[in-house]
């Protein structure tokens, strides 16, 4: 278990520095006004990266091949569509 130290409020304003560095090593601070615990510095840990591989599976209905080819028809139909469009 890390040391918890308690510092009243202007301790930690004027070593807030030597504070953080004892967090990030892995103590618990704990920041007091008048004798009063209100705040708790700790070293910071990010969270894991998580794929995006994958994320919207079981979301996505799946989409036959038959669904896929008629997409495409109508992605290109409205591809050609605007291509020939006049210009302004």
């Amino acid at each position: 278990m890390p040391p918890t130290r308690i510092v009243n409020m202007a301790v930690a304003k004027a070593t807030l520095s030597t504070l953080v560095r004892q967090a990030h090593a892995g103590d618990e601070i704990i920041i007091a006004r008048a004798g009063k615990p209100v705040a708790k510095l700790l070293a910071y840990t990010a969270a894991p990266h998580r794929s995006i591989l994958g994320a919207m599976k079981d979301v996505i209905p799946e989409i036959s091949d038959e669904d896929w080819e008629a997409s495409d028809r109508d992605v290109a139909k409205l591809w050609k569509d605007w291509s020939t469009r006049p210009l302004l």
